[in-house]
């Protein structure tokens, strides 16, 4: 796998995935573990996979749906959200509740 400033190199990792189109299965936004394609440009999530748009940094398309998704990195602060959005509600996975929960601070 190439490293870049997403993957960092890892083959998976915990990363904010907010729907431009609507809800992500039952939510605005997730909080959960991706994997990465060898290119670091496709994102997997579940059974979503997710193609880097040309468009805009952290932008990034269903290859099934053509849903416009953003994905970024987890953010200590907790603010996640796109830095243009509203404030949405943010379901985490519940594999990915306890490595959160140690990137955010909480008691786990």
């Amino acid at each position: 796998m190439r490293k870049n400033q997403l993957n960092r190199g890892m083959p998976k990792r915990l990363m904010y995935i907010e729907s431009k189109s609507g809800p992500l299965d039952g939510a605005e936004a997730r909080i959960g573990w991706v994997t990465f394609s060898k290119t670091g440009r496709t994102i997997y999530h579940g059974t979503r996979t997710l193609l880097r748009a040309a468009t805009a940094a952290g932008n990034y398309i269903d290859t099934d749906t053509d849903d416009v998704f953003w994905v970024s990195g987890i953010k200590q602060s907790g603010s996640n959200t796109h830095p243009a959005g509203r404030r949405i509600k943010i379901v985490v996975d519940d594999d990915a509740l306890s490595a959160y929960q140690a990137i955010r601070g909480d008691v786990v």
